[in-house]
């Protein structure tokens, strides 16, 4: 039987090396649930990282792809290395997405890989979520990072989550579409809000 395309998307996470999008990956593959644990870069185990070399240097080196489920539909999620040695391998993949989530890191906001790859996402016409990370990190500011992307990228982000909290006091998120507060503590309590 024939696979329904109209039921498939090919969606790529791109984003400035250490932004975190593997990490971002390993999460959607374990709350969909593709994996029965979440994988971590540190600690070689993450499904995305499956070379032996991005393994022991903890970043990305070629893009990964890997299907997952969710509410219908099958995603073909894509893992883009960061790093800008491997930029043409970005380039490659952005081509065949259907749209992609930008990572940015919450206490660095648009850094220059990042800028990088929003050109290439522009150059293919794709829809572009954006998704900011480490908000827990020390330095992280939820504004700074909103404005950064406004200005570098001359983008016009619209927030369909604000942030309760950053750094050390970062608890959760308030959903504006649906008018939630979603409080956490750890991982496993996000899950039952998707």
């Amino acid at each position: 039987m024939a696979e329904d395309l109209t039921k498939v998307r090919n969606i790529g996470i791109m984003a400035h090396i250490d932004a975190g999008k593997t990490t971002v990956s390993e999460r959607i593959l374990y709350f969909s649930g593709k994996t029965y644990k979440i994988g971590e870069v540190h600690d070689g185990t993450a499904v995305m990282d499956y070379l032996e070399e991005e393994q022991q240097r903890g970043i990305t080196i070629t893009s990964a792809a890997t299907k997952c489920p969710w509410k219908g539909y099958d995603v073909n999620l894509i893992d883009t290395p960061g790093h800008v040695d491997f930029t043409a391998e970005v380039e490659r993949s952005l081509r065949v997405l259907d749209g992609a989530i930008a990572v940015f890191d919450a206490s660095e906001g648009v850094q220059a890989q990042s800028e990088t790859v929003w050109r290439q996402g522009q150059k293919y016409h794709l829809s572009c979520l954006v998704f900011i990370n480490k908000m827990d990190k020390i330095g992280a500011d939820f504004e700074m990072c909103i404005k950064s992307i406004r200005e570098k990228l001359v983008a016009h982000p619209v927030a369909v989550q604000l942030p309760i909290g950053q750094e050390s006091s970062f608890q959760g998120m308030v959903d504006l579409i649906t008018m939630k507060a979603v409080y956490f503590k750890q991982e496993e309590k996000a899950a039952s809000f998707w």
